[in-house]
Order: structure tokens, then sequence, then C-alpha cells
């Protein structure tokens, strides 16, 4: 990822924004050199378009780009990558807030996942936009850029130690207490649901625990799925269905830029995370189809399938968060096909118990270009959960209402904490857009930071802005 550059402005070619509608207006009033390029090429600023205009000596002079009337983050989130390798400035000033947006979809725009190349692809950079808190976007693009980073990575190099590795990095980057149960110290510390999962693999399960902040604000716990690789266990996938299942760890990875958001910006929380990490493999001692196992909440549960594991590693590190009944809980998890039938793989599903809540999530959603959809936590489900012979079935034998199921199993474990969000993600994009690559995505993770900082700052007096 390109970091904001730290050339001044007035040495960086400028990029001029045009919306099509005012093309005809802004070229009449352009420079002869200007006209000339523009009929030359064809440009008529259509939305994601651009044309390199020249000077006379032959040296890149400007750039005009196509955007849509509303501005927004992936407004030219392309250009880094399409534009000539060197530094720009935008010519136009924006308010804060679009500025901002601006240069975070830039900063997106840069990324390329190269670890494993020899050659690191080139992009080209911007100056901070005036007006725009350049220190905070460009943290914010590395939290979100170091979560696609994690998953991306094979699962060779990124087991549970890897991930865990990386959430004591965020700790201690911002002076947080880590805590790490490891192994079999699971099942004498009462997380045996999460155990179970991952004792099949070579690769021992562990629980990351990270608290930060002060005892006098309200809490936010988060927690997130973090199956490093996922076979499906005896219930094993095919293999056009585990191809993919390095970003099983998808919902991790994003609780862990969220929460890199949240310290950095010194949201006035106190601010817990629960991260379970294993590997759901394959061995004589692996968990079974109709297995009975405990849980911390002491609930038996019957496994109706051991491809379900997100939520069994889930349903211990969600009660126990549960008993502390947290201002606020999230958790993501890459947890369901069922959500990605009912959405797509664009669109997180999300459920809660609060209606005010979901309303103001979407919202964020909208204001953040970052979607996210409602599902209902549809209560006549439940009996679809039920067992002969345990407290509660892990995973139904029907083909019909997977995601719901499976929020409704999660909220079985969620019975004190009413502020309670379940998003069920992709964490993948399957095609290339704007700022967007192939690959890992932090999906839902900018909506869920935009709605925690308005749920718990401070409110500003009258007449006073928040510096952003």
């Amino acid at each position: 990822m390109a970091k904001i550059s730290s050339r001044k402005p007035s040495a960086a070619i400028a990029i001029s924004l045009i919306r099509s509608s005012e093309w005809e207006v802004w070229i009449k009033k352009q420079d002869s050199i200007t006209q000339s390029w523009a009929r030359t090429t064809g440009f008529s600023a259509a939305a994601g378009s651009h044309c390199l205009i020249a000077a006379k000596t032959g040296e890149l002079m400007r750039i005009l780009a196509g955007v849509n009337d509303t501005l927004d983050i992936w407004s030219i989130a392309d250009l880094p990558a399409v534009l000539p390798a060197g530094h720009y400035r935008l010519e136009a000033q924006f308010d804060a807030k679009t500025s901002e947006a601006l240069m975070l979809g830039w900063l997106l725009g840069s990324y390329h996942f190269d670890r494993y190349k020899k050659k690191s692809k080139a992009f080209a950079t911007l100056a901070a936009p005036s007006g725009c808190d350049s220190v905070f976007v460009q943290r914010m693009a590395e939290a979100i850029c170091e979560t696609r980073d994690l998953i991306n990575t094979p699962a060779n190099d990124m087991g549970p130690a890897e991930l865990a590795r990386a959430c004591k990095g965020v700790a201690m980057t911002y002076g947080a207490e880590y805590r790490e149960i490891v192994g079999e110290a699971l099942l004498k510390q009462n997380y045996p649901a999460i155990y179970e999962v991952g004792k099949a693999s070579t690769r021992a399960p562990r629980l990351v625990d990270i608290r930060w902040g002060s005892s006098q604000h309200p809490k936010v716990t988060l927690v997130g799925k973090g199956v490093c690789f996922d076979s499906g266990g005896l219930d094993i996938k095919p293999s056009s269905g585990m191809k993919l299942m390095k970003k099983d760890m998808g919902g991790a990875a994003c609780i862990l830029a969220l929460a890199h958001m949240i310290m950095e910006r010194k949201l006035p929380v106190r601010l817990r995370v629960l991260i379970p990490a294993v590997e759901n493999s394959i061995s004589g001692n692996a968990y079974r189809p109709m297995d009975i196992i405990k849980t911390r909440k002491g609930l038996s549960v019957e496994i109706g399938n051991t491809d379900a594991e997100g939520r069994i590693i889930l349903c211990d590190a969600l009660y126990e968060a549960d008993t502390e009944n947290p201002d606020l809980l999230v958790d993501f998890a890459t947890l369901t096909g069922a959500a990605r039938t009912a959405l797509g793989t664009d669109i997180p599903a999300f459920f809660t118990p609060d209606d005010a809540i979901a309303s103001k999530l979407l919202a964020h959603s909208q204001q953040q270009k970052d979607p996210l959809w409602r599902l209902p936590l549809w209560q006549e489900y439940r009996s679809m959960l039920n067992s002969a012979s345990a407290d509660i079935n892990s995973a139904p034998d029907g083909p019909y209402a997977g995601a719901i199921t499976a929020a409704l199993y999660l909220k079985e474990f969620v019975q004190k904490t009413s502020a309670w969000i379940h998003v069920d993600m992709m964490a993948w994009n399957l095609s290339k857009r704007p700022g967007r690559p192939i690959g890992a995505e932090a999906m839902a993770v900018r909506a869920l930071f935009a709605f925690i900082e308005e749920r718990f700052r401070p409110k500003q007096k009258t007449g006073s802005a928040r510096k952003t």
C-alpha cells in the first residue's frame, strides 16, 4: 500500500475531477492544449475514465478524471493503479469528509498483495487534500490493508499461532493487555467448544483476549471467527468448496482492523477483543457428526455438521463476552453460504435484536459506501435447532434459512446483551472494482467503526465540531 505523499502539493501533478454533466461547460473554459488532448482521446468525463494531458515539452502536465455527481470513497480509487507512477494532487478543494473519503479510497486502490512476488508494483501517490486528517486516514488504510494481507496469506503461513501473533502486534502498538489461552489450557479454563474444533490439527487452537481502555468508559466487546483453514472436518468439503478456505479467519481479521481503528482514534470505550483461532482439520481425534460436546455456558451441543465449526468456536467466546453484559457486542464471521445465497458475495448480512441499532447501522453503511443488509432473527425457526439428545443441535439438516438458524444458535449464548450485532460476511472480492482488487476484503469494518464512533464519542457542544 502506498503512503500519503509527503511532497508539497505544488510539486505534484494536478488531477481535475469533472462530472460528465458539467463537461461541455468545463472544457470550453480550458486552455488549447487541454481541449486538444480531450478531443484527440475522445474523453468526455464519463465516470471512471481519465485523460493524460501532456505539455508541449512532452511532460505530463495534468490529469482529467471523470466522476459521478456525488463523490465518494471509490470515485478515484482506480487512479493509483492506472496512472503513471508519480506524485499527484487534487486540483479542487473539498470539505473534510469528502477529502478523507477520496484519500482513503486512493490508498485502498494502492493495495497489492505482493508478499510472494519477486517485484512489487509501483503506484501513484497523492498529496493529502486540505482539511484531511491524513494521519488517521493513513492508519485506517493500513488497518484495512493489514486485514487484506492476513486473509490473503495462505494457510501454510497463517495458522492459529500466526494469527495470534498479528493480534499481539496490534495490542502492543496501543499498550493493550494481551492474553492467549493455548491448547489443552482451553479445557482447564473452560473453553471446551473451541478446543473440540481445533484439537485435530497439529497447530494448537487458542483464544486471544485483548483489553484496552479505561474502566470508566462503556464496554465494547468484539468477537471474530478465526478458522485459519477449514477442511470441513469429517464432513469434508469438496475441492471447489475448500479452495478459498484460507479466508475463513476473515471475521477475526476484520475485527482486528475494527479494534485498530477504535484504539487509534482513542474512542472513550473499554474495549475487549476475543478471537478463537483454530484450524478445522481431519485426524483420528477429530470431532464427529452427532458428537455431543460441552460449551462454556454449560449447554450441550449435538454436532449437526462438522463443517459448521464457526458457530461452535464462537459460542464459547460469545458467552464469555455476554457474562460481562457489554454496552455493545459485535461479532464478525465468514459463517454461512446461505447468507451469500441470499445477498450475494458483496453484501454482508447482519442480525440484531435491536431495531434502533439496525436503523443506525444501515444509515452508516450507506454513508460509508460499505454495504450491509439486515436479516431477521426469526424466532419461529428456533425449533429447527432442537435435538433429541442434547440441549441444542448446531446445524439443522434442512436446506433452508441457514444464515438465520446460525444466528439463532449464536443468540442462545447471548442472553444478557441486547445491543448485539452479528455480521455474516464473505471477506473476499470475487471481481475487481476500483479500490477493491480480487481477493481479501475488510467488509463492514468502516460502517461498524462509524457506528461505534457516533454511539460512544461524547456529544459535542452546540457550535463546536469534531476534528477529523
